[in-house]
């Protein structure tokens, strides 16, 4: 090309023959023309360039891939030494625990502060076997650890960090715990009737399996389909007006408020979930925390710690009967005010108390005098109080009473106690995505308004819910009624169903749920041996939910959703009966060279709300453990005053007849 060029400049073009002849002449001469030798040079030294670039490459490669394999070989020994090294201070920290167990006095609910934040919980997630390993004794150690595992447990089997991912991502992208394990299983294989007759059962997830008919009947009349301009838009983010005042007239007139509410005090978002997510990031600052008794709802968890990184402080309750606690699992003002000093003895700074009423999953329903207790030490200590209020109609006894916080005639702290209520639970629609926030508090309802932009509820369902909380008459004389008959019936066919089998449960008329005592079915009385358990179920086509889920102090405890229809229970029921038949089987087949002990540890204190009747006949156990449930039974119902005079031998008979014969039974063996 330089050659071309140069002789276009210094001559004219010639025509072909005198080219040829050019060319011809100066064959001889064209290779000792400087501008084609330095052009040779070029492209050889270029050719020569790329082969060593080449070169270079492969090696920097190969160096790359043994340098990755040392680093690898680097990481799994000091991923071993990690392990061992945890595991001796596991052993440390199991011996220090067992022996402050042993000087513990009084109720066992010291609470933790619990949650890390995600950078902290990723890096020990990743230093406890995120490359591999056991998972159970992943779990073991994640307990150690302050249970960075806050919903039950984390799922960190063959983690890597992802490049791609914040911290709390990563720490969001394994977080899993035995609820949400259940839940994928069971949606994965569902009970159907026709399709899919040996499916899972779920009685795990608390949903109302009742009331379809009257809810579908009820959601798709003329009134419900409204699709006018003003739903299609963009809403106040607080939500449209018109429903704001439904829910302000439907909350004063089912929480029995002493003075009408107002809608500028409503806010209304896509589920109770987002209500807790909200009211954590406006009311706490990362790393801060909210106190709870346990157990509780693990969603919480999900909702105040996965998504705002703000501690959950457990106030950790448990079934013993004692001289203050009159109830199983009772909280009190006490056991609040330890956990709270404890949390800032390690330097937690708690903003807010989390109060369940009704309690999921324990079924309590507070009393006016306890709810004014736990408000008042809020408010001593400047704290929050969120009160989640899901089941207020779900009360399905007319021997029970609920008191809404609503309700009260004086709140200690109105500026700081916030009411949440949504139509997932007491409507049997839990599908639709729609809670509402109570409270006087303008500055939180500012702030949280400014999230509804991303927890909104459609027009279209807003007026669908509006249209049903003012039919007042249809929810009162027909449903309501309907509803907590339904509800009745479920509950007494499970819980007669339990007293067959001898298993001890909390006696509530609340909820859709029972809490179950299936203690004496762990050979250890571990939450690993729960964790078995809870499998099993799983196995063989029935889910629940273990205690651990809802953190639980005690190993041993299941929630049952009875909430569902007549042969899906009958169905579960006798699929709950096969495993822990089976189960009992292979326990006494252990023990069977076991001395029979005495020792009531580990049970149930039994009193007129924990149902005990057992069913096994072997004498000296069996017989002394009803008996010692009976004896405290009778001393707890002593203390009242009159209670003698009331209740003779014939009306014991009569309105508690299992105790009755149980008692009789005792007594002719005596």
């Amino acid at each position: 090309m330089a050659n071309s060029s140069r002789i276009q400049n210094v001559v004219p073009r010639p025509g072909f023959s005198a080219l040829h002849r050019l060319r011809k002449k100066r064959k001889g001469q064209r290779m000792r023309d400087p501008l084609d030798d330095l052009l040779l040079k070029t492209l050889t030294s270029q050719r020569a360039m790329e082969e060593r670039f080449l070169q270079m490459e492969e090696r920097r490669f190969q160096r790359d891939l043994d340098a990755e394999e040392r680093r690898m070989q680097l990481e799994q020994r000091r991923f071993e030494l990690e392990r061992e090294h945890e595991f001796r201070m596991f052993n440390v920290f199991a011996q220090m625990l067992s022996i402050l167990k042993q000087s513990h006095s009084g109720s066992s609910s010291v609470a933790m502060p619990r949650g890390l934040d995600f950078s902290q919980a990723l890096s020990e997630i990743e230093g406890m076997g995120g490359r591999g390993g056991n998972l159970q004794e992943m779990r073991v150690r994640l307990l150690a650890k302050r249970r960075v595992d806050v919903h039950g447990f984390c799922n960190p089997s063959g983690f890597q960090r992802s490049p791609y991912l914040s911290a709390r991502g990563n720490f969001a992208s394994i977080f899993q715990g035995s609820s949400e394990e259940g839940y994928k299983a069971y949606h994965a294989d569902k009970y159907d009737e026709d399709k899919n007759p040996n499916g899972i059962i779920n009685f795990g997830t608390s949903e109302n399996k009742l009331c379809f008919d009257l809810m579908s009947k009820r959601l798709t009349q003329a009134d419900m389909n409204v699709i006018d301009p003003p739903l299609l838009q963009y809403p106040d983010w607080k939500g449209h007006l018109f429903l704001r005042e439904e829910v302000a007239r439907f909350l004063t007139y089912y929480c029995k408020a002493p003075a009408p509410l107002k809608a500028e005090n409503v806010i209304v978002l896509n589920g109770c979930g987002s209500l807790f997510s909200a009211l954590a990031t406006v009311l706490c600052d990362p790393g801060e925390a909210v106190l709870i008794a346990t157990p509780f709802y693990g969603g919480i968890t999900q909702s105040v710690f996965l998504y705002g990184n703000v501690k959950l402080v457990y106030v950790y309750l448990d079934s013993k009967i004692t001289g203050t606690n009159t109830r199983p699992f009772q909280l009190t003002v006490e056991k609040l005010e330890k956990a709270l000093q404890d949390a800032r003895a390690e330097g937690v700074t708690v903003r807010a108390l989390i109060l369940l009423n009704p309690q999921n999953p324990l079924g309590d329903i507070y009393s006016l005098s306890e709810l004014r207790d736990y408000l008042e030490f809020a408010k001593r200590h400047e704290l929050h109080v969120i009160v989640d209020e899901i089941y207020m109609l779900s009360v399905f006894d007319e021997s029970a009473t609920f008191h809404s916080v609503l309700g009260m005639d004086r709140l200690p702290d109105p500026q700081r106690t916030h009411v949440m209520w949504g139509i997932s639970k007491d409507f049997a629609v839990s599908g639709i995505r729609f809670g509402t926030l109570y409270t006087e508090n303008q500055d939180v309802a500012n702030a949280v308004a400014s999230l509804c932009y991303f927890h909104g509820v459609c027009g279209p369902v807003q007026h669908k819910v509006a249209q049903l909380l003012r039919d007042r008459d249809w929810i009162n004389q027909v449903y309501l009624r309907a509803n907590h008959a339904r509800l009745k019936a479920a509950h007494t066919y499970v819980t007669d169903e339990l007293k067959t089998l001898g298993v001890p449960f909390l006696n509530r008329n609340a909820g859709f749920f029972v809490w179950i005592d299936f203690r004496k079915y762990l050979k250890t009385g571990t939450f690993e041996e729960e964790l078995l358990l809870w499998k099993r179920f799983l196995d063989n086509k029935v889910l629940l939910s273990c205690g651990k889920a809802f953190e639980c102090s005690e190993p041993g405890w299941f929630r049952i959703i009875f909430a569902d229809k007549t042969h899906r229970l009958q169905l579960g029921m006798q699929r709950i009966r096969k495993v822990l038949e089976e189960h009992e089987q292979e326990i006494l087949a252990e023990e069977k060279e076991q001395p029979c002990q005495s020792d009531q540890d580990g049970k149930a204190d039994s009193t007129d709300e924990v149902i005990f009747v057992s069913r096994h006949q072997e004498p000296t156990c069996a017989s002394s453990s009803s008996l010692g449930d009976l004896i405290g039974l009778l001393q707890q119902q002593m203390r009242s005053s009159d209670w003698l005079q009331k209740n003779t031998a014939e009306q014991f008979a009569q309105e508690k007849p299992e105790i009755y014969d149980v008692f009789s039974k005792l007594v002719g063996k005596q």
